[in-house]
């Protein structure tokens, strides 16, 4: 072949071909490696963020356990104090077979006086009678009243 002429030999041709896909697998290579550690820092903070938002989710379960446990120790106190007041309250007032045994008790005393101021009055005078027993049994049942308090104190 010429030396100046500028014709090239298939060699030459498939050298410069071979030299051209070499450069360009190593270009491919780079721009590869540059995708993967892109790829990989971008899935390493997406990692890192996740940690994060597992780290603050956990603190936020402490914290609502936390509330949780304080409110139901504030309701279990509320409970107690009003079972203390209840109890402590239940002294004060008379049973319903505490009071229904005084009345017997005021009956029979009163029995007798009813007897008595009833025949005393006579049939004529039975409304007179009757109000006057009222009025007296009102005032009996008071002072009953007032000494079984007195005693229940």
């Amino acid at each position: 072949m010429e030396a100046g002429n500028a014709t090239i030999t298939l060699k030459e041709h498939y050298d410069a071909l071979d030299r051209e896909r070499k450069q360009w697998e190593v270009e491919r290579r780079i721009l590869e490696d540059r995708f993967l550690a892109e790829r990989d820092r971008r899935y390493t903070e997406v990692s890192q963020e996740r940690e994060k938002a597992l780290k603050i989710k956990e603190e936020a379960d402490k914290t609502a356990l936390g509330l949780q446990r304080d409110n139901q120790i504030y309701k279990d106190e509320k409970a107690n104090e009003l079972r203390e007041q209840i109890g402590s309250e239940r002294g004060l007032y008379a049973t319903h077979a505490e009071l229904g045994s005084a009345i017997e008790r005021i009956e029979a005393q009163l029995k007798p006086i009813a007897s008595y101021v009833s025949v005393q009055q006579g049939r004529g005078a039975g409304l007179n009678a009757g109000w006057g027993y009222l009025v007296g049994l009102i005032v009996v049942v008071n002072i009953i009243i007032g000494i079984v308090l007195a005693l229940l104190r």
